[in-house]
């Protein structure tokens, strides 16, 4: 009985998830989170402090 009561949770969500996928419109979290990155990468490209010199005090 303990392989079954952990599983259902587990066949349940996934069950539950295939459901919501087919019937609404579900947004791609792959993409969203790639843009974000290149946002965050942009951001620092050109608001990053400049790096100091060895000759400059």
């Amino acid at each position: 009985m303990g392989i079954i009561r952990s599983g259902f949770s587990f066949i349940a969500g996934t069950v539950f998830g295939v459901y919501v996928a087919q019937n609404y419109n579900v947004p791609n979290v792959k993409k969203i989170a790639n843009t974000g990155l290149i946002i965050a990468k942009h951001f620092e490209e050109n608001y990053r402090k400049p790096k100091k010199r060895e000759g400059d005090d």
